[in-house]
């Protein structure tokens, strides 16, 4: 098992106190030393600031592209690796949508900074116009960055709270600065599986082998906190992939006796593994769940390339156990509405089950479906083109904005339901 990221949120003022920066760079270098000194690979460490309209208080593009520019030299001047200067909050009708429209040039710029759009809420409701600007935002970075690969740092955000610690979707929220721990654990499945002779065993592994591990982030969580006074989150715990077979969360999923991935059965798998996480003692943050980046999976790629599942497919996981909709390539000509009622899709499922869910869709320019797509990139595997229906719902924009969208309460059943009499008619 990896840590893919330790992630520090700063409540950050514009302009910058450098001393924040080099305060927040100097602890994100101990925390990577002292999980090293234990033995966990770090992959990455990040900086969270506030929604970046709450810092620089105007949505001008000139001082936001001057804020995110500051804000990768002082990352490269103090090796840290990716900031997130958080999503565009788009939850109310009156929310303020013109800085998505400076997203695409801001990404073109920049190699380190993510952002997001949050759109979505079970408090408040669905923001439509943001969905669709979000939407043409992503077709944009898709044409103006190498193969489309600047939407990697873009996301779409659904009922998603501060202090995640991925860094698409990670952003700070009052209060003073503290710092959360993202897992890239789907290896820990896949070894609770197959030294396993049954179900039941498997997850009794499983929550073992998460709870054993967080002992040991946790022993170097509690000197963190000591020695820096910073407040702790918790972990993502997610069982998060890389494109190895060992470490694929879909190898997890055939090894519990499902064919291929996306067959029937693959949402009970889901179901199981999430069911694992949620037995955990652990101070948990974020997602905490089962993630399926497609481009992340070697198993999940190349069954996306054999046709064994589709975008509704993910959908329907993310229902049960994942985190949303991840790493998916699409073809370059999808047309922005038809990105945007996917994000509809997801939203829906995310206010109606209470759950954080984002989106990352990757439009590949000139990539029809089925054509194969390669990437020069570490920890992305070659897969090929997943469809969409591109079947759009112009007209559902064109005619509202915004949605107030509330979870159904469940109703509680009374023992007499859940245990009849016999002597009932």
């Amino acid at each position: 098992m990896k840590i893919r990221a330790i992630t520090q949120f700063i409540p950050l003022t514009w302009p910058f106190n450098q001393g924040e920066i080099t305060s927040a760079a100097r602890f994100l270098a101990n925390a990577r030393h002292r999980l090293t000194n234990v033995g966990f690979e770090v992959q990455s460490v990040c900086l969270a600031t506030p929604p970046f309209l709450d810092v620089i208080s105007y949505p001008d593009p000139d001082l936001l592209f001057e804020f995110a520019h500051t804000l990768e030299e002082l990352a490269d001047t103090h090796n840290i690796d990716c900031v997130s200067i958080g999503p565009v909050v788009a939850t109310t009708p009156l929310s303020l949508l013109m800085s998505i429209h400076t997203l695409p040039q801001l990404i073109a710029e920049t190699k380190k900074i993510y952002a997001a759009v949050l759109f979505a809420d079970q408090y408040s409701g669905v923001n439509l116009a943001a969905a669709y600007d979000f939407a043409q935002s992503v077709c944009k970075i898709s044409s103006s960055t190498p193969n489309g690969m600047g939407n990697v740092r873009l996301a779409a955000l659904a009922n998603v709270p501060p202090n995640v610690p991925f860094p698409h979707v990670a952003y700070h929220h009052g209060g003073r600065a503290a710092f959360s721990i993202a897992t890239e654990a789907a290896d820990l499945a896949l070894t609770a599986i197959n030294n396993s002779r049954s179900l039941s065993q498997a997850g009794e592994r499983l929550v073992e082998s998460i709870e054993t591990i967080s002992g040991y982030i946790l022993e170097v969580v509690d000197k963190l906190v000591d020695d820096h006074q910073i407040h702790f989150k918790g972990i993502d715990f997610s069982l998060v992939p890389y494109p190895t077979h060992a470490r694929s969360i879909g190898a997890a999923v055939e090894s519990l006796g499902i064919r291929a991935f996306g067959g029937s059965g693959t949402l009970f798998a889901m179901a199981f593994l999430s069911n694992a996480i949620q037995q955990t003692n652990v101070p948990r943050a974020g997602f905490s769940g089962v993630m399926l980046p497609v481009l992340e999976d070697s198993v999940l790629a190349q069954r996306a390339a054999e046709g064994s599942f589709s975008v509704h497919d993910l959908l329907l996981y993310s229902a049960i156990s994942s985190a949303g909709l991840d790493l998916i390539p699409i073809p370059g000509n999808t047309e922005p509405d038809e990105i945007a009622a996917i994000l509809l899709d997801m939203a829906a499922l995310a206010i109606s089950s209470s759950k954080p869910m984002s989106a990352r869709l990757l439009p590949i320019p000139n990539r029809a479906v089925g054509e194969k797509v390669s990437f020069d990139i570490e920890g992305l595997a070659g897969s090929r083109i997943l469809p969409v229906k591109n079947l759009g719902i112009r007209n559902l924009f064109e005619q509202n904005s915004f949605l107030t969208l509330h979870p159904v309460p469940g109703k509680q059943r009374t023992n007499s339901e859940i245990y009849p009499t016999l002597d009932q008619p």
